[in-house]
């Protein structure tokens, strides 16, 4: 049995916070906005998960309105969502995930995205891809940081 999730997420940048995309800190002058990490890659890969299985979102799961949650770390919730997917008796299958960014330059960020995903989803790297884009221009038009991700999942 196969199940298939699809998460978004975006976050305004701004001064002062760390940018932080699928659990690895970038070096940059602005970081995401928001009562998390704001990490939108590891938000929209979570919501995939949850939304496979018709679960609710993580808004739902882990409000913005609870301190407990207070510049949480991202994965560590990814990890959270991953545990209850495993306790249905699904499993990841495949990920494919695009971050959509003006800047920063994130190819040299890739692989090491790719592997604590991975590691967060208990599943070998080749299992999970992901990759950058720009809306030339148009759309976020370098305002903030968006993320697509799409999840197989197997039972």
């Amino acid at each position: 049995m196969i199940r298939i999730g699809h998460g978004y997420d975006v976050h305004k940048l701004a001064e002062g916070r760390r940018l932080v995309l699928g659990g690895v800190e970038i070096p940059y002058e602005k970081g995401l906005l928001g009562h998390s990490d704001a990490d939108v890659l590891a938000h929209a890969v979570a919501d995939a998960l949850l939304g496979a299985l018709a679960l609710p979102d993580i808004g739902r799961r882990f409000p913005d309105k609870d301190p407990k949650y207070k510049d949480a770390n991202s994965i560590l919730l990814l990890k959270d969502v991953y545990s209850e997917i495993l306790s249905t008796g699904y499993s990841v299958c495949n990920l494919d995930c695009t971050v959509i960014a003006e800047n920063p330059m994130l190819k040299p960020f890739i692989e090491r995205m790719r592997a604590v995903l991975a590691d967060a989803l208990s599943t070998d790297i080749s299992n999970v891809n992901v990759k950058a884009t720009t809306e030339e221009g148009l759309g976020l038009r370098g305002e903030g940081i968006g993320a697509h991700a799409v999840v197989l999942l197997e039972k």
